[in-house]
């Protein structure tokens, strides 16, 4: 996978995080206090749809389809789902594109915090790639309580860690191409646990080697983290021949009784975004509350 790569926008890890993502932010926002939304691995803060067919070389089919494309035009939409699509779709109206046409512009995680963020909130966006960085200057109307940093996001753990709002929300989303990307995620939890023991840390992976994954579980357990759990959407079963199968998000000091509602949500998009037999969501504690 990379994450520079518009190919991958709007696919079925996309809507699954960027759909809890948007009921994080909502659920620290019960709280009147403002706080530090730090996004690691920021990306830009848009994707044309309309390039998704477009490789490296050859034309590829695009994987927006079986994720937001299957949400956008339903009646149906859970609570929990409702205003993820309603701000796509502000997203792509305000990128140029009519609002009856087919879907062709979908945000970012920097964008959709940033359409959500109240004037208390603040927002540091971290991306190490200068033209991604440059692109998400470029996209972004910045203001005082938004920056986006040049910066490896592992970094921004230790520099931006504790936040004098005393409350943030860190979204870990990196692009797994490192062969120790999984190392680097726990070793910045740890850092930015010891730091900030009282922040909420969302971390996005993908499901593709299921040992890996319980090992990354087992050596995020041994840090002795706050209250934590996993959610997942599946989107085949371990039949299927599916390289990637699913995506999960590790919360970390979950906001109180987040795990209902990200049940809700995932349990509905398991249903719609399934490609194969035994798709689904399902939760699970690492560390109960």
């Amino acid at each position: 996978m990379n994450y520079r790569h518009q190919f991958h926008a709007g696919n079925f890890a996309d809507v699954a995080k960027h759909a809890l993502l948007v009921r994080l932010v909502r659920a620290l926002q019960k709280k009147e206090k403002g706080f530090l939304y730090l996004d690691t691995h920021a990306g830009r803060g848009g994707y044309d749809l309309g390039a998704a067919a477009k490789g490296d070389t050859l034309a590829r089919r695009p994987e927006w389809p079986d994720g937001i494309g299957r949400l956008i035009a339903r009646k149906d939409l859970p609570e929990a789902v409702t205003e993820y699509v309603a701000l796509v779709r502000e997203f792509d109206r305000r990128a140029g594109n009519p609002p009856d046409g087919t879907l062709r512009f979908y945000p970012g995680s920097p964008w959709l915090a940033g359409a959500l963020a109240r004037p208390q909130d603040r927002l540091a966006l971290c991306e190490k790639q200068p033209d991604e960085c440059a692109a998400l200057r470029e996209e972004l109307l910045l203001t005082a309580r938004a920056s986006v940093q040049l910066l490896d996001g592992y970094v921004a753990l230790r520099a931006m860690l504790p936040p004098p709002e005393k409350r943030a929300l860190v979204l870990i989303d990196p692009p797994f191409e490192a062969a120790d990307e999984w190392a680097q995620i726990v070793a910045a939890l740890g850092e930015g646990l010891r730091r900030f023991p009282t922040g909420v840390f969302a971390v996005w992976y993908p499901l593709t080697e299921r040992a890996r994954v319980e090992t990354f579980f087992a050596e995020l357990v041994a840090l002795q983290p706050p209250p934590t759990f996993v959610a997942e959407l599946l989107i085949a079963g371990e039949a299927s021949a599916l390289k990637m199968k699913g995506c999960g998000v590790v919360i970390i000091n979950p906001p109180w009784q987040f795990e209902r509602e990200a049940e809700l949500l995932l349990g509905f998009l398991g249903e719609v975004l399934a490609q194969a037999p035994d798709g689904g969501g399902r939760m699970r504690w690492l560390v109960p509350e």
